[in-house]
């Protein structure tokens, strides 16, 4: 094989995770009563917008999320080799954005350099911009560079035009279908995505649409790998937060008595530590025995993976008090109603209580707090790798960017590009995980109707 597929533990994990979701997808679809809740979520025109705006950036999460080594060549006969180096399949499809890489700083759409160096000109020394060795290379005058980029912005947009006469046919059938969802507003926000993608993309065949960094690697391509960190830490740490808070939250509420005792204390006493630094103090004793243990790890990308989800463990164990909170007062609710007070009566045992009366009525809390606290959980990642103990040095996040881009903002000139792109791609993600968060408390909250 010219490659050798090599799955991230954080990858099986993720992908999981996507077939948990269509199988629950599938099980609400065949219950109206499990279907009602998501079809009023998706009679709202944000809901839709944010949910096409998300499946964008989950389709480049897992097109990150597909490993693989590729095959070096060897002697005809021997072993097969395979390459040290672990790639993706989103990292084959930008191969011209991760291979060429400049000496240092770039400006977005730069033919020279940001910073003057001595070079050669007409025979004499002097300190001028040096040329890129990529970015505009294509062109034999500089002089052209608007009318190129002007052209492959044209390009891009004439192709999205064509994108949406094919977009119009497909909203019309499915309005007719499914008239209650508002499939004009999906359609119109893939078409602005369209819009911006296919302009960048042709720029990004002949520039650095957002610059490079310090060491000369595209931002854009930083920017577009930083998305699976954010899905994966927004993701995965619900598998640990779930199993927390839904058991601890649920009981301390219909036993009460000395298991709430127990649970409030020990949430009380989880919630007087200061967050950050115990996430910190949890994130640097791991780190000490990956270090300590690092023939554990084949290449550097398992090791960077086992650092993520350490973070994602440290995270979920850190963060299911506000689960368990909500679900306690919940549960001290419903323990008092009359059918349950008449299931006790008829000797119905505690565990089909729970199961059968207590459990499907905080599913829609679970939902929405799960839903809400996606965004928090990427605003973490960012703050925890601004201060030193997130994730992997060698890992590209929003975090890692816009910790780098605290010193290059001091600089003279200001190299202001990779924070610009850092949070442009993070507040796009998260405003539209807050607004879709709003429109699923809406469309679950028994008390609200859209």
């Amino acid at each position: 094989m010219p490659f050798q597929p090599f799955p991230l533990i954080t990858d099986a994990l993720l992908w999981l995770l996507v077939a948990a979701l269509a199988f629950y997808a599938w099980y609400c679809s065949r219950r109206p009563h499990l279907a009602a809740p998501w079809r009023r979520v998706f009679r709202s025109k944000a809901a839709a917008v944010c949910s096409v705006v998300l499946g964008c950036y989950a389709l480049v999460g897992l097109a990150d999320s597909l490993h693989f080594r590729a095959r070096l060549e060897s002697v005809p006969g021997a072993a097969t080799v395979y390459s040290p180096e672990v790639l993706s399949v989103l990292d084959l499809a930008l191969s011209h954005l991760r291979e060429r890489r400049e000496r240092t700083y770039s400006a977005p759409l730069a033919t020279r350099l940001y910073a003057r160096e001595q070079m050669v000109v007409d025979g004499k020394p002097a300190r001028d911009f040096p040329r890129l060795a990529y970015g505009g290379a294509h062109l034999d005058d500089e002089a052209g560079r608007p009318r190129d980029i002007a052209a492959r912005v044209g390009l891009g947009l004439a192709c999205a035009a064509f994108a949406a006469v094919a977009l119009g046919v497909a909203v019309r059938r499915l309005q007719r279908r499914r008239p209650e969802v508002p499939w004009r507003a999906a359609g119109a926000a893939l078409l602005v995505i369209l819009a911006i993608a296919l302009p960048v993309a042709f720029l990004a065949q002949g520039y650095h649409v957002f610059g490079t960094d310090k060491v000369g690697q595209d931002v854009l391509y930083q920017a577009l790998k930083s998305i699976r960190v954010s899905l994966v830490l927004g993701t995965l740490t619900t598998l640990v937060l779930l199993p927390l808070g839904i058991a601890l939250g649920v009981m301390a509420g219909y036993f009460k008595g000395w298991i709430d005792d127990l649970i409030q204390y020990l949430y009380t006493t989880l919630n007087s530590i200061p967050g950050v630094l115990l996430i910190a103090a949890a994130v640097l004793m791991m780190q000490v025995v990956i270090d300590r243990n690092a023939d554990w790890f084949a290449t550097a990308a398992q090791r960077a993976d086992a650092r993520l989800l350490v973070l994602c463990a440290i995270l979920g164990l850190t963060s299911w008090t506000g689960l368990a909170r909500l679900l306690r007062g919940e549960s001290l609710k419903l323990s008092e109603l009359e059918y349950i007070q008449a299931a006790h009566a008829f000797g119905v045992s505690d565990a089909r209580i729970l199961a059968r009366h207590i459990l499907p009525n905080v599913a829609h809390i679970v939902i929405i707090a799960l839903v809400m606290d996606f965004s928090s959980l990427v605003l973490a990642e960012a703050v925890l790798s601004y201060v030193g103990v997130g994730v992997d040095p060698a890992t590209t996040s929003f975090g890692t960017m816009i910790n780098a881009a605290r010193l290059e903002m001091g600089r003279e000139p200001i190299v202001w590009w990779s924070l610009a792109a850092a949070f442009f791609f993070m507040f796009v993600l998260v405003l539209a995980a807050n607004l879709l968060a709003d429109a699923v408390r809406d469309g679950f909250d028994p008390r609200v109707r859209v």
